[in-house]
């Protein structure tokens, strides 16, 4: 090949991959979204766990589905609207079984919350690891409408052209809706700085 398959595009590297099967064009392309994809669903699901799975389900569904791919748009777009739906549905099945399971809530009926930062080891308290856990914490709490867009826009630093695509919403829904989410945001981490 003339050229080196690193050196191509996201969206050179799916035509390699749809025209010629060439399956270091997918390893590439793999690579260099797995982490990005990772931040994205980990923020929106809140289990670094269920997170992975999705975005092995997202890869998979990538290899699977490589010929549904357009030219028209980004490959990251594309990919990330998978990565999406798939963490939208995981939070779909989650509500529903927290709904099927409500007679077996605890005594104090509060909802499973992650670890109190003030009860992990002393290893793991430093001031950047509290605040990412106070973040996530938050991020959880807003409305899910919002936290997708935010995490789009200020974790992962897409575009709002790019967000619109992703989520099929309008530029002014989308600017909206990462506002709104950035003020629910603001309230929940309000006394952040003040402990």
């Amino acid at each position: 090949m003339e050229k080196d398959l690193n050196e191509l595009t996201n969206e050179e590297l799916i035509k390699e991959f749809q025209d010629n099967n060439t399956i270091e064009a997918y390893k590439i392309l793999v690579k260099r979204f797995k982490d990005p994809l990772m931040n994205f669903v980990y923020r929106f699901v809140g289990d670094k766990d269920v997170a992975s799975d999705i975005v092995q389900n997202t890869m998979l569904k990538f290899y699977l589905n490589k010929d549904t791919y357009k030219s028209f748009a980004k490959f990251s777009t594309w990919i990330y609207t998978i990565a999406g739906n798939l963490a939208k549905n995981e939070l779909k099945r989650r509500k529903r079984r927290t709904i099927l399971s409500l007679d077996k809530t605890n005594d104090n009926d509060k909802p499973m919350q992650v670890a109190d930062p003030k009860t992990l080891s002393p290893e793991r308290l430093t001031d950047s690891s509290i605040l990412s856990e106070h973040i996530q914490k938050a991020l959880m709490k807003i409305k899910k409408i919002y936290r997708e867009v935010v995490i789009l826009r200020d974790i992962q630093g897409l575009s709002y052209e790019e967000i619109s695509e992703i989520t099929g919403l309008t530029l002014g829904t989308v600017k909206s809706r990462i506002n709104r989410g950035r003020a629910q945001l603001q309230k929940l981490l309000k006394d952040i700085y003040y402990e």
